[in-house]
């Protein structure tokens, strides 16, 4: 068993984000499709879904603005954003997924600081109603906070 198995890893509080979509069946198929999460509860003005371990709340409503004004090396990315910290397995099988689903990246699958302290792989996209996405995978998650 790795030491950064799920199995192995300290256990740590999970994060609820809640935010707008403007159609509940459009976000089942991506959210549930694209990215194979779990949906949880719902109602017609709301769906949950297990975003990989943690929860999601997509609500009816008017997505937030973003704005390509996060600099990170050469690129400039969608502000403001969320996203996940993966194994790298899991980050191949996940860029994989998208890209057999024909996803539309911001930043394509790519690795990042290559050699450098906090060496990592990252794909940006959005989600059908805006919603910037920002997934990284590390090949151990001793490197995610290295400077």
């Amino acid at each position: 068993m790795s030491p950064n198995s799920p199995e192995t890893l300290p256990a740590r509080s999970l994060f609820h984000f809640a935010f707008h979509v403007t159609d509940l069946d459009e976000a089942r198929r991506f959210y549930g499709g694209v990215l194979g999460c779990r949906e949880g509860r719902s109602t017609d003005t709301w769906v949950d879904f297990d975003f990989f371990s943690h929860q999601i709340s997509l609500h009816l409503g008017e997505p937030f603005k973003t704005t390509r004004t996060g600099r990170v090396g050469d690129h400039w990315v969608p502000m403001p954003h969320f996203g996940l910290v993966m194994l790298l397995p899991a980050w191949q099988a996940l860029a994989e997924r998208l890209q057999a689903a024909c996803v539309d990246f911001v930043l394509p699958p790519q690795l990042r600081f290559a050699g450098q302290p906090g060496e990592q792989w990252t794909m940006f996209f959005c989600d059908p109603f805006g919603n910037p996405i920002e997934v990284k995978g590390f090949a151990s998650l001793d490197g995610m906070y290295a400077t």
